[in-house]
């Protein structure tokens, strides 16, 4: 039988992906693009904003057109918190939660054999025990995506996120090796360490093993050139773990703090756990330690009772930083969160008005910072190859083009940057 897959969402839900296509392709199932014609399509859900929502709503919809006698199986996040949505879409047969992935062959056949429509989906607040699915990897020709832990306990007023995943569960640190170590002898160079709130990594384990501990151990690691972290919590980022992370030199210098807001009171109500002041703290302590580190943030506008001398706030506070990239998101009311029955509910004009201008802010920044390194050189890990260009990422995660072949792929090559655009930084390879 044919079986497609449908990613929404994040690099976890990716991960997720590739440990049910390599659960199938155990069992003899042949897996196929999702717009060809299958014998079951599997949509891996997001619900992280209503946007998420409604995509994951409308590809569930749409996927009987591509087989009408086609298993359509919705799993995932909003699968788990928003299956009374779900169950209105007739075109799906399987409603599976977010922990039911590593066993959907078994919810699957079980369907094929009595053709009842169903849905099972366990109260993940009560699971304790990290799913693994083996040892898989979402990976492309480059770089490898690792996850190293699942749930969050941080409960921000505006997530969905814990009801969706549940309480932090960290993977053993032995499987997190043992798979790095099986993927860098396939020529994986690069690998991007994520989870739902990896700085959390470690807390439910009885002995005292941190994020920290688990990179020192990856470093270690002959083959693999390169960790990337994925987004992290600025309160992770303390003198003593920056003391023992620039002894490790494979850290890629790039750190995605998630911010949020640049206004206190705002933070305040959204629940995060710092002040811009301890964020502040953290960005200096990078740059003190890493000259040429990029730092990239995620911002949400028009919280509720965001104030315009809140939001002024925030855009000082966001140039003050400098990030070199910002992700601007407004902010939609999730059900079953604080948020949303909070008062003064901002209008979508006003959000939409922020959200541009924060855009335009993010926009500036990274072409100022592209422009400070023309003449300079650089390494990348070239990642793609088209027309007779190249592309891939320094270590501090900045796109840059050059000419080349497909045979440079997956070589990390030195090129002195001699322009650049919005996309990034385009240059000559000097390694000759």
């Amino acid at each position: 039988m044919k079986v497609a897959f449908y990613t929404l969402g994040c690099k976890v839900n990716q991960y997720e992906t590739n440990g049910m296509i390599q659960e199938f392709k155990a069992k003899g199932y042949e897996i196929v693009e999702f717009n060809q014609k299958a014998d079951i399509y599997v949509v891996n859900t997001c619900t992280v904003t209503n946007m998420s929502d409604r995509k994951s709503r409308q590809i569930l919809r749409r996927t009987k057109e591509l087989n009408s006698d086609a298993v359509v199986v919705a799993v995932g996040c909003y699968a788990q918190v928003g299956k009374e949505n779900l169950e209105q879409i007739q075109q799906i047969d399987l409603i599976l939660g977010t922990n039911q992935k590593s066993k959907i062959i078994e919810y699957i056949e079980d369907f094929l054999e009595d053709k009842k429509r169903n849905e099972i989906i366990s109260d993940v607040m009560q699971d304790k025990i990290f799913d693994e699915f083996g040892q898989v990897t979402y990976t492309d020709k480059t770089r490898a995506v690792i996850k190293v832990q699942d749930g969050c306990d941080r409960f921000c007023s505006y997530c969905i996120i814990p009801y969706a995943r549940g309480r932090v569960r960290s993977r053993k640190p032995k499987s997190i090796i043992e798979e790095i170590t099986k993927i860098a002898k396939n020529g994986i160079k690069e690998v991007v360490i994520t989870g739902i709130h990896i700085a959390s990594y470690g807390k439910d384990f009885k002995e005292d093993f941190k994020l920290i501990n688990l990179l020192e151990q990856i470093n270690k690691i002959e083959a693999i050139k390169r960790i990337r972290l994925g987004s992290i919590e600025p309160t992770l980022i303390t003198k003593e773990f920056i003391d023992r992370l620039k002894k490790l030199e494979k850290i890629c210098h790039h750190f995605h703090l998630s911010l949020q807001s640049g206004c206190n009171e705002t933070l305040k109500r959204m629940n995060r756990k710092y002040t811009i002041e301890e964020f502040k703290q953290s960005v200096d302590l990078l740059r003190k330690t890493y000259s040429d580190v990029m730092l990239t943030t995620d911002i949400i506008v028009g919280f509720p009772d965001e104030t315009k001398e809140e939001f002024n706030t925030t855009y000082k506070f966001l140039e003050q930083i400098d990030f070199y990239k910002m992700h601007i998101f407004k902010y939609s009311p999730r059900k079953g969160t604080k948020a949303e029955i909070m008062k003064n509910q901002i209008p979508s004009q006003i959000k939409e008005q922020r959200s541009k201008k924060l855009i335009k802010l993010s926009e500036r920044n990274e072409l100022e910072q592209n422009k400070e390194y023309v003449g300079k050189q650089v390494k990348v890990l070239f990642e793609e190859f088209k027309g007779e260009y190249i592309k891939g990422h320094t270590s501090n995660y900045i796109m840059v083009k050059a000419k080349g072949t497909s045979k440079d792929i997956n070589k990390i090559l030195n090129v002195k940057i001699e322009n650049f655009d919005e996309n990034g930084l385009i240059g000559k390879i000097i390694n000759f």
